[in-house]
């Protein structure tokens, strides 16, 4: 289970310098925060000399602490004459700041900084405003894996809040420079423990490079026996010495090698489907540069389960922060970063290019039902969850906040809420169509009937067998068709039938927010209320039904008192108008987890079933160049955005993010390999 994120405190000591109560230590020399990162990380990793002319380079750091080190690594980024493509600095925090306490840290900092420290890297000027950047950017306290991106993409920050013990060996990612860091090991000793050293050996590149201020005997057994060869050199300040040094095993130290990126002659991806998952795979495929070919087979985006009138988002609480609860919270947290990056391009995007996704902003209610209530009381009280992700309320405040009578309280996402799918899917391409030097070809009312593999490429061939295209990456994105498009027998997808009902001039034109429970509320415009949705497991009929539309109403009746009449009155069949709704088809797995990730190679797994009897993810043959994005139920929202981000991190060789285990949990294989230790194949 998830431990509770407890945040850092601030404080200083005389001299000004930042300092930790909790490790009795500080923050940073007192000889300069900017001028120790300088001199310990970026020239101990001989940086920015090591990333000219990359593609892609990756930092990790051990202590995030106030982020000097990611912003004089950044500045120094910015200012480089030949810098690598995309940066990717990933660091753990067990005890974060505040938001507020990270601006003051800060500005304490940056007040010192040298105006022009003499190395080609950071000034004063540059520092305050990537330090503003930083602060706004800041996520949530809650823990788990948070992705923050700059320039445009081209610097990521990935922030892992938790205990770095348990965090550290559940990244994946391919480390070229290493920053120890952190409270000095007398202080903080787990920090600089053996295990430590094991999870940085796991991820370490070819050639990685280390460097630390501290020369401890402990930390110098620990690189040695993990494969670290280390120097001695002078230190910073005070201190007489530092180690620098290389990761140079002369044995064999992990099982698994770190990702790398897909060999490809061409980055070219064709994406089947242009509902919540395409689009967001369109978009995330095109910022790092992809040549993308979308393929639908309606006349437009978001015609099916993605068309709906409105979709509700929100995290998932559960009192064991289940896995779904943790994929959920990083999806949804994700997904809010990515929609605010859209609202900005809509605003720099001339003449209306690209739309901002249409979506509420003032919340979601979750009513508890009995058997809910005090597993969920237990959760918040447990987690500690600070109130801008969710907060318990009992009916009155939810009255309050919803602004309708309400049959009990429950909790409230003051970040949740319910937006407009379609319009996220059509920015969503608008935006990956209007970048610079875009290679986006949209192609719709075309359907995939089967793909062949050609030499290093995948061909695409339409019902009638004309080749449609040919890349070397192919994503399913087309849910209840993506099984059979890719000839997958280990798929367990199923087809749930959702009808909603739309009341015009409706009991609830006074409500505020989306409500959910058992059932659920939507405010629209003109007055409309969109209620929703049933759950028929295996039923495909897409025509509206009467009693779907009852049903709808008094579940939604029994948490809106104000709906009884309407309710009652359906039911009686003595309303004095006809329903209008919609009806549309989830496609869920039978564990209620979505398929991220490369395909498994079924056949290759068959051939050689006995040896992969008790083979684990990484161990299964996979199909090469073959990836799925599909069964997002009814998450597609909170989903879809961080899978996009995930298959593009596969993609690409960059650190996935989120943390390893959870993406085996949605791995489209999982069920290739639990026929293999099954001993069913």
């Amino acid at each position: 289970m998830t431990a509770t994120l407890i945040p850092a405190t601030l404080a200083f000591r005389e001299d000004g310098t930042p300092y930790s109560p909790r490790f009795d230590d500080v923050y940073h020399s007192t000889f300069g925060a900017f001028e120790q990162a300088e001199y310990v990380f970026l020239r101990g990793n001989n940086l920015p000399e090591r990333w000219q002319n990359r593609r892609i380079f990756t930092v990790l750091e051990t202590g995030f602490g106030m982020g000097v080190n990611f912003l004089a690594t950044w500045a120094a980024w910015r200012n480089a004459s030949a810098r690598c493509e995309r940066l990717h600095f990933v660091s753990v925090e067990m005890h974060p700041f505040s938001r507020d306490d990270l601006r003051a840290a800060l500005d304490a900092v940056v007040a010192h900084a040298p105006h022009s420290s003499g190395t080609e890297g950071t000034s004063g000027t540059s520092i305050a405003r990537l330090a503003h950047e930083l602060v706004d950017a800041w996520p949530m306290l809650v823990p788990g894996t948070h992705r923050l991106e700059f320039e445009g993409g081209r610097v990521t920050l990935t922030l892992a809040f938790g205990d770095a013990l348990e965090m550290l060996p559940k990244m994946w990612l391919r480390a070229d420079a290493i920053y120890l860091d952190g409270f000095a090991p007398a202080k903080n000793p787990e920090l600089w423990s053996p295990a430590i050293f094991k999870a940085l050996a796991r991820v370490a590149g070819e050639e990685a490079t280390f460097s630390t201020w501290s020369s401890a005997g402990d930390v110098k057994r620990a690189l040695e026996q993990n494969g670290f060869e280390y120097r001695k050199t002078t230190g910073f300040g005070t201190k007489w010495t530092m180690l620098v040094g290389r990761f140079a095993p002369r044995w064999r130290v992990r099982r698994y090698e770190p990702p790398l990126p897909l060999a490809l002659t061409e980055r070219h991806a064709l994406v089947i489907g242009a509902g919540l998952a395409g689009s967001a795979l369109v978009e995330r495929l095109a910022a790092r540069g992809w040549r993308v070919t979308l393929v639908e087979r309606h006349a437009a985006p978001a015609r099916e389960a993605s068309g709906n009138p409105a979709g509700v988002f929100h995290p998932l609480v559960s009192r064991d922060d289940s896995s779904a609860s943790r994929i959920t919270r990083a999806g949804f947290l994700y997904a809010l970063r990515r929609w605010a990056a859209l609202d900005g391009a809509a605003q720099r995007s001339a003449h209306g290019a690209i739309e901002a996704p249409v979506r509420s902003h003032a919340g979601l209610l979750h009513l508890a039902t009995d058997d809910e209530s005090q597993a969920v009381a237990a959760a918040l009280a447990s987690f500690g969850y600070p109130e801008e992700f969710v907060r318990g309320v009992d009916r009155a405040e939810a009255e309050s906040i919803a602004g309708v009578a309400l049959a009990q309280g429950g909790w409230f996402y003051p970040r949740g809420g319910a937006i407009d799918p379609a319009s996220l899917c059509r920015a969503q391409i608008a935006a990956a169509c209007a970048l610079p030097d875009a290679q986006v070809d949209v192609r719709y009312g075309v359907q995939i009937e089967r793909i062949e593999r050609a030499g290093d490429t995948w061909q695409v061939f339409d019902e009638s067998g004309t080749l449609v295209a040919q890349a070397g990456v192919v994503i399913f994105a087309n849910a209840h068709d993506a099984a059979r498009a890719a000839a997958l027998d280990f798929a367990p997808t199923r087809s749930v039938r959702g009808q909603l009902t739309l009341l015009d001039e409706s009991p609830l034109a006074s409500l505020r927010v989306p409500v959910i429970g058992d059932g659920y509320a939507v405010p629209l415009p003109g007055d409309v209320t969109l209620a929703g949705a049933t759950y028929e497991v295996d039923d495909t009929d897409i025509a509206l039904r009467e009693a779907g539309h009852v049903e709808n109403l008094e579940r939604v009746a029994q948490m809106l008192p104000g709906l009884q009449v309407a309710a009652a009155n359906a039911a009686a069949g003595a309303h004095p108008r006809v329903w209008q709704g919609r009806v549309a088809l989830r496609c869920v797995t039978s564990d209620r987890l979505p398929m991220l990730g490369q395909l498994g190679d079924e056949a290759a797994a068959r051939r050689d079933a006995q040896r992969l009897s008790g083979a684990w993810p990484l161990d299964l043959p996979r199909a090469q160049g073959l990836y799925g994005a599909f069964a997002f139920g009814s998450r597609g929202l909170v989903w879809a955005a961080l899978g996009a981000e995930l298959i593009a991190s596969q993609l690409e060789g960059e650190p996935w993010p989120i943390e390893r285990e959870l993406a085996e949990q949605v791995d489209p294989a999982r069920f290739l390999q639990r026929a293999l230790r099954q001993r069913s194949l």
